[in-house]
């Protein structure tokens, strides 16, 4: 099944977290996904291909739309467009708003990264993730959560109500765990996974997420 670019490769290796005490229930740290050297040495001549059948009006800028429709979540639907936005936003370095050639190497592997984490989780080859396999997933990245938090986000990114996740709505709720994390980090000065905040502060901090 097509999870991802059309007729584009994908290669991936995955660096997990520290280990999470068993003691007490620690807040994880930022995993980081490294490409392999095929991906890492791609031919920018193949990649300017692949931007230029993205840039359908050919102005050097690709578009949110653009790369809504270029993308495939494995069930012959377009990419959600909350997930094309959240990668548009982190690729985004001048905020323009598009995507220019430079940047789309790095939306590139991102992409085909989570490509290759989502058929690694997706044990059953089907095409989406049920709860126990992103409870393996989120595990191995370092979380240590109850099953009804599994429960809870799959009803909450299954938008077609089957019991599972497709690959964008995936992405999107690794991103926003991690986003979250990171948020939440922030005020765990002791790294015990408890913290106390103020009212506004947590206001502050929800609102000031890049989501």
């Amino acid at each position: 099944m097509a999870y991802s670019w059309q007729q584009i490769p994908a290669g991936y290796q995955q660096q997990n977290v520290r280990a999470v005490s068993q003691q007490r229930q620690q807040v994880p740290g930022s995993y980081q996904q490294q490409a392999p050297p095929q991906a890492q040495t791609i031919d920018q001549n193949y990649l300017w291909d692949i931007f230029q059948r993205v840039d359908k009006d050919r102005n050097g800028h690709i578009t949110a739309h653009e790369l809504q429709q270029a993308l495939s979540n494995g069930t012959w639907q377009p990419f959600n467009f909350e997930t094309v936005n959240l990668m548009i936003g982190m690729f985004d370095m001048d905020h323009s708003g598009t995507i220019t050639f430079n940047e789309f190497s790095g939306l590139w592997k991102y992409v085909t990264d989570w490509q290759q984490t989502f058929r690694f989780f997706d044990r059953d080859n089907s095409g989406s993730i049920d709860q126990n396999e992103l409870k393996t997933a989120l595990t191995s990245f370092g979380y240590r959560l109850s099953d009804q938090f599994y429960n809870m986000i799959v009803r909450k990114f299954d938008k077609s109500r089957r019991g599972t996740v497709v690959f964008d709505d995936f992405i999107q709720c690794c991103v926003l765990i991690q986003t979250v994390t990171n948020a939440f980090r922030r005020y765990d000065t002791d790294q015990d996974g408890l913290i106390t905040i103020r009212y506004e502060d947590f206001l502050t901090l929800v609102l000031s997420l890049k989501m």
